[in-house]
C-alpha cells in the first residue's frame, strides 16, 4: 500500500511538525506581548497627559513614566526575540524538506536552527518575565501612593 518512498515523505513531514508547533506557540505569546505593549503605551500616553497637567504628584508621574518606559522596552526586546525565534522556527522546517531533497547534506544546519529559535524563546520568555515583576511592582507602588493620598 505504501512505498519506500511515500514512507520518507511522511517522515519529513512529521519531522517538520515539530518546528511548526513551536511557530504556533510563538505566535500566540506575541499576540500576547503585543496585547502587554498595546497597555503599556495606552498607559504611558495617559500619564504623559496627566503629566502636563501641573499637579502637587508630578514627581511621582516622572516615575511611573519612566518605569512604563522601561516595560515598553522591555516588551519590545521580547517581541524582537519572539520574531527571531518564529524565523529560526520557519528555517528549521524549510531547512529538514530542503536537506530531505538534497539527500540530507545539510548535516546539522536543522538542529542549529532549531536551537537558535528555542534560546530565542527561553530569552523572549525571561524578558517578559522581568517586565511582567516591573509591571506588579509598579502597580504596587501606584496603589500605594493613591492609597496615600486619600488618607490625608
Amino acid at each position: 500500500m505504501f512505498d519506500e518512498t511515500s514512507l520518507g515523505h511522511y517522515g519529513i513531514l512529521t519531522s517538520m511538525l515539530a518546528p511548526a508547533l513551536l511557530m504556533a506557540a510563538t505566535g500566540s505569546l506575541l499576540v500576547s506581548a503585543n496585547a502587554r505593549l498595546a497597555r503599556v503605551v495606552d498607559r504611558l500616553r495617559s500619564l504623559i497627559l496627566a503629566w502636563e497637567e501641573s499637579a502637587p504628584d508630578r514627581a511621582e508621574r516622572d516615575t511611573q513614566i519612566l518605569r512604563h518606559r522601561q516595560r515598553a522596552h522591555l516588551v519590545l526586546r521580547a517581541c524582537q526575540l519572539l520574531y527571531a525565534a518564529l524565523g529560526a522556527f520557519v528555517g528549521t522546517s524549510l531547512s529538514l524538506a530542503i536537506d530531505a531533497f538534497l539527500g540530507f547534506r545539510l548535516g546539522v544546519v536543522p538542529t542549529v536552527l532549531a536551537i537558535v529559535g528555542v534560546s530565542f524563546l527561553l530569552g523572549a520568555s525571561i524578558v517578559m518575565g522581568i517586565e511582567v515583576s516591573l509591571s506588579v511592582r509598579s502597580f504596587g507602588e501606584e496603589l500605594d501612593q493613591e492609597l496615600a493620598r486619600r488618607r490625608v
